[in-house]
């Protein structure tokens, strides 16, 4: 009981990491395309301030 369960734990921690891997980096022009898809009401705060500095305002600092 106690492997199968640390299986299944192991199992959702995998698929877990796999699917945060697969996601565009904050700022990115793939993630800026996610973003203006996404509908504006399931903005988080956070989501709303990165699409403000790194979509809307983007600077040439790097």
């Amino acid at each position: 009981m106690l492997k199968t369960r640390f299986l299944s734990l192991l199992a959702i921690a995998l698929s877990s990491l796999l699917v945060t891997a697969c996601s565009p980096e904050v700022g990115s022009d793939k993630w800026c395309q996610n973003m203006e898809a996404k509908p504006k009401g399931d903005w988080t705060a956070n989501e709303a301030t990165d699409y403000a500095k790194h979509c809307l305002f983007k600077t040439d600092d790097s």
